[in-house]
């Protein structure tokens, strides 16, 4: 049962889109081809829903019906909300017309066609979004540049950047290692001096990694160090594991991955980079989240740190920053944070337009943000997850300039 009324709503809305097919062409073949192809779609499609079992977590065969989902009735939904909400339109004037024009169908008829053949149209838009999202978007990086000013940070850090990458979720990559290694290499033309990532190197298995190993080797070591943290896909919690024990090895062998690649993983712990006389402290917060845990510990995380030391931390949900780190006591200065994806969906106009559906979960989903002068950057994120590719929020490589402001003379 738990499947029909899904199945009835898919049916009503081919339905409406077969009604728009109609308009551009009367061949009996092509609707039937149309058909037959839609049908065994739809049937799959539903089939492959009902079957998942989310406890196994997401494979590439599951990314695949997922994209295959969006593709297909992203653009026919809005064929039958135009549609529909015509057809109520056409159901009023009716009513109305009846007392005063024989002729109506003289006139419904024309309309009809107009806005099916309209409604088409506009459903090429996002299934052109859609396709390109999932063969070019996906591995389409951008390098973003930020540059911050804070009064207190210690002079011969003056100038200092730092490379942020998140979310690798390493078990979507297809095998077009091609593109992968392009990102790492533009990560290594940046030559920051500080490499971080925050969390989320795979969706569930340590063995999602293994094919990547190399490619991710090749980033550069960086003057002041390679460093990272988890996040929540990191714990494994996605999958219904066979005991407690391979759970627990599982865990253990996703930690391991970061000494592969040559960063030092900080669990609720923090580290002082030195640059001269002077040192910065960098704090590595595990995974807080209002909605997937909270293993981070920031009072931990903060262990022998002054007050007066200019911080950043790193924390992987960015909500983090939001209920606990943005009006703490504490000034930290600087949190990066990832998670979000900006949902691999949106719209952005560089310095002028922001918008994606994440943003009514998270305050803080992409770029930067600031209260009482301490930030938080929000990476968009390396890789991609559910949704096999990206449209308008592209995958990012973020560099950050830390600026000491000048004080006049």
């Amino acid at each position: 049962m738990k499947g029909l009324l899904p199945l009835l709503i898919l049916l009503i809305v081919e339905f409406y889109s077969f009604q728009a097919i109609k308009t551009i062409t009367k061949n009996k073949w092509i609707l039937l081809i149309y058909l037959v192809v839609s049908l065994v779609l739809m049937l799959f499609i539903v089939y492959s829903f009902m079957s998942f079992d989310r406890g196994k977590g997401q494979n590439k065969t599951s990314l695949l019906v997922i994209g295959m989902t969006l593709l297909i009735y992203v653009p026919k939904i809005l064929i039958f909300l135009i549609l529909f909400i015509e057809d109520v339109s056409r159901l009023v004037e009716a009513s109305i017309m009846s007392f005063v024009d024989e002729n109506r169908e003289q006139f419904f008829s024309p309309r009809r066609r107009f806005v099916s053949q309209i409604a088409l149209g506009i459903a090429t838009i996002p299934f052109a979004s859609l396709l390109y999202g999932m063969t070019i978007g996906k591995y389409n990086f951008k390098v973003l540049r930020q540059q911050l000013f804070f009064d207190d940070l210690p002079e011969e850090f003056d100038g200092t950047t730092i490379t942020q990458i998140s979310d690798i979720h390493s078990g979507s990559f297809d095998e077009d290692t091609d593109k992968i290694k392009y990102a790492v290499d533009l990560i290594n033309q940046q030559n920051s001096d500080l490499l971080l990532f925050t969390g989320d190197i795979v969706n569930t298995h340590a063995k999602e990694m293994d094919p990547w190993i190399d490619t991710f080797k090749g980033l550069y070591q960086p003057k002041l160090g390679k460093f990272s943290i988890l996040g929540n896909h990191d714990y494994g919690k996605y999958y219904d594991w066979d005991s407690e024990k391979e759970e627990n090895q599982n865990f253990e062998d996703v930690k391991s991955i970061h000494e592969k690649l040559d960063f030092t993983l900080l669990l609720n712990e923090n580290v002082k980079l030195k640059k001269g006389s002077s040192e910065i402290v960098l704090v590595g917060v595990e995974n807080w989240g209002v909605h997937f845990g909270k293993k981070g510990d920031l009072k931990k995380a903060t262990s022998g740190v002054n007050a007066e030391d200019f911080k950043i931390v790193m924390s992987h949900d960015p909500s983090h920053w939001e209920n606990e780190i943005k009006n703490h006591e504490t000034h930290y200065h600087l949190t990066l944070s990832g998670h979000t994806h900006g949902l691999q969906f949106g719209i952005e106009i560089p310095g002028w337009f922001k918008w994606s559906p994440v943003q009514y979960v998270y305050k803080q989903w992409a770029g930067l943000y600031e209260n009482a002068g301490r930030y938080i950057y929000v990476n968009r994120g390396f890789g991609f997850h559910a949704y096999p590719g990206r449209v308008g929020i592209m995958p990012e490589i973020t560099v950050i300039e830390l600026k000491k402001t000048k004080k006049e003379a």
